[in-house]
């Protein structure tokens, strides 16, 4: 399950009353809106220039991305794209274009611009897909001469007026869209495909057609192949399983590069033209969710002989590669302890570390001069743009939410480790401290599990966490077994022991904080979690009392009939290792759901759902919510309209925040016994 931040809200209570603020200001929920932070990275490659994208939160709906280009001379940035929201930027080797993502009217497409904004050219339309494709790459491709440009857009497939009349004939089996689709609660049935635009004359060619889906492009430095990636199965929907091919221009031939049962993810050409890098698996099932094998860079000559595993000497999961200019180095990220770092591998070499910041590096980019951009999220700012060029230290370029943040006081995260409960792991966690701290005061733990279960929290600036802190709150993420950044062994733990072992890691982490940091009230704790981590949260309610009070979000409490409702069929298999129906792991699955359980469940729960949710459907809140009113256990059942996996509208995850601290005060509040019983575990 997809790994999910919310955020949350200010003021602090302390166990006899409040602490005070004068000397500090906090964030509160509503702070969201003004929250600003940088996405894409783009150099142009002459180093002249570099494009970023903006994440902004502040009008109705969903955040939208603005497209800047900041002249690295004078560090002054122009908006390409007027008002309208734009983003993926990509440009032409001469450095005199940049191609992105755009909007010209009720039109989305395929935008052209000159750096300083002039030329402005609507080139093609792109309509997309709610089709499930994770980890696609790249969907615009420039020419080397510049004249043309390669784009990804879908049209109908097969079955797709059927599957959207009335009645609605549904014959595929996946027939439900991607976890971020809010708005409906079926597959679109369109196909991704390659086509190519003239520039000069905006003429569009289709190139690619069928009831495949090819994605992730780049174009060869001889101006003659496309590479692209696409799932070539016969039964496509069941087996997800992407394949590296080229297309030849000349007569729109294909070539296949790979024939794997693993995953082949953002091919890219060396600048040679004698290779291409990707990034890999090597197992023989890859779901098409969250994954339980770390992703590894891998290389290959431009025929597809000679493969090779190059990052296979960093055991931790990786992200695309990006060649450097003079095709001797590769370029990519790697998760480590809670961590983003950025690496780079000389081919047949060793890794280097360029950035190794605690937090988050997403994107970068690099000159044909070496200089190097990137966008990075440290423990007291949301994502920033940086540059760093040659052996001087790394510039930030922007510091986009100075006027929000520069009269806040930002809460601490401390990392600590702990011994696992079958001392076979050390398991590392990372407290936000609360904010307004004294010597006597105690402060609420709120339990905060990520999502996945193959993900991991760390030290990056994290909205709601801030925000709860400022309530006065102290935050706990747990780094459990099956996280990544720890090794492939680490992540692997989980493996049929879902609701099992890392659950326990969860309760040993509270078990080390409240021991640790005695200002903790072991009376005042919370837990929630999105996703996989709203599913532990569940999960444990029924097996212990400890908590006052529980919010999971898009949370799993029926194995079984989440497994026949999801969009990701393969999830179970992958991480029990077979089908549900095979052998006894149909019971199995129930015996680790936390429905089975429920009436052990006693801690007031606030649930929150997305209402077309496709990655957990709302159905599994549903039969909790009413398991809990069976049992007698106080519950409230909140359905987000609009919203797909977790939240994504502004104004739901303010809502969230402000509904979540008032039903932890709510909780933390009712009268209890004189001195302390929770000594659990």
């Amino acid at each position: 399950m997809h790994p999910k931040f919310l955020r949350h809200i200010s003021i602090c209570l302390c166990i006899f009353g409040f602490i005070s603020f004068s000397q500090a200001e906090i964030l509160s929920s509503s702070d969201l809106y003004k929250l600003r932070n940088v996405g894409s990275v783009a150099l142009s490659p002459d180093g002249h220039y570099v494009a970023y994208t903006i994440t902004m939160h502040d009008r109705p709906g969903r955040p939208y991305s603005q497209l800047w280009v900041m002249d690295l001379n004078t560090q002054n940035p122009t908006r390409l794209g007027g008002d309208t929201p734009a983003g993926a930027p990509l440009w032409s080797a001469d450095s005199k274009w940049i191609a992105c993502h755009g909007e010209d009217r009720d039109k989305h497409g395929l935008l052209l611009a000159h750096p300083d904004g002039s030329g402005l050219t609507f080139l093609a339309e792109m309509k997309g897909t709610n089709s499930p494709l994770p980890g696609t790459g790249k969907d615009i491709a420039w020419s080397p001469d510049a004249k043309q440009i390669a784009f990804i857009a879908s049209t109908p497939g097969e079955g797709a007026a059927e599957a959207a009349g009335d009645p609605m004939v549904i014959t595929r089996y996946l027939y439900k869209p991607d976890y971020s689709e809010g708005m409906t609660r079926f597959n679109d049935n369109q196909r991704l495909h390659i086509f190519v635009v003239d520039i000069a004359s905006k003429q569009v060619r289709q190139l690619t057609q069928g009831n495949y889906d090819e994605h992730s492009i780049d174009w060869s430095p001889d101006g003659k192949q496309l590479v692209f990636a696409s799932n070539r199965e016969p039964n496509q929907d069941e087996f997800f399983n992407y394949d590296l091919f080229t297309l030849q221009l000349s007569d729109n031939s294909i070539h296949r590069l790979t024939a794997t049962e693993y995953c082949e993810y953002d091919p890219l050409w060396s600048p040679d033209g004698k290779f291409i890098a990707y990034r890999g698996t090597r197992r023989g099932l890859t779901d098409r969710e969250t994954t339980m094998e770390d992703t590894h860079v891998w290389l290959m000559r431009a025929d597809g002989s000679n493969r090779q595993e190059i990052g296979r000497s960093v055991d931790n999961r990786q992200g695309a590669p990006l060649w450097a200019p003079d095709g001797t180095l590769l370029y990519f990220t790697v998760q480590e302890r809670g961590s983003n770092y950025l690496l780079r591998l000389p081919v047949g070499g060793q890794p280097e570390y360029l950035v190794k910041d605690p937090g988050f590096v997403g994107s970068f980019s690099v000159a044909s001069n070496g200089a190097l951009a990137y966008s990075l999220t440290t423990p007291g700012d949301a994502s920033q743009l940086y540059l760093k060029a040659g052996s001087a230290a790394p510039r930030r370029l922007t510091d986009l939410n100075h006027d929000l943040l520069a009269s806040k006081t930002i809460a601490e995260v401390e990392a600590f480790t702990f011994v696992s409960n079958d001392n076979k792991f050390e398991v590392e966690a990372f407290l936000t401290k609360p904010i307004g701290m004294s010597d006597t005061s105690k402060h609420p733990l709120i339990v905060s599990i990520h999502g996945g279960p193959h993900g991991e929290n760390g030290p990056a600036f994290n909205f709601r966490n801030q925000v709860y802190a400022g309530h006065g709150y102290a935050v706990l993420n747990v780094n459990y077994r099956g996280s990544t950044g720890y090794g492939q062994k680490f992540a692997d733990a989980v493996f049929g022991d879902q609701d099992g072992n890392e659950g326990q890691d969860v309760l040993y982490a509270v078990s080390a904080a409240v021991r640790r940091y005695l200002w903790v009230d072991r009376e005042r704790l919370g837990i929630e979690g999105v996703s996989y981590g709203g599913q532990l949260t569940e999960w444990l309610i029924t097996q212990t009392n400890e908590f006052k009070a529980a919010i999971p979000t898009a949370g799993i409490a029926n194995l079984v009939s989440y497994n026949y409702m999801t969009y990701y069929n393969q999830y179970e298999e992958m991480e029990f290792g077979q089908f549900l129906h095979q052998g006894n792991l149909m019971d199995v699955a129930w015996e680790r759901s936390a429905l089975k359980h429920i009436a052990a469940a006693h801690t007031p729960t606030l649930i929150m759902h997305g209402e077309n949710d496709n990655d957990v459907p709302i159905a599994e809140a549903e039969q909790f919510f009413i398991a809990l009113k069976d049992v007698g256990t106080e519950t409230v059942f909140l359905r987000y309209p609009r919203e797909g996996h977790g939240l994504s509208e502004t104004k739901h995850q303010v809502d969230s925040m402000d509904r979540s601290i008032a039903w932890y005060d709510q909780h933390f509040a009712a009268q209890r016994p004189t001195g302390v019983t929770n000594v659990q575990p």
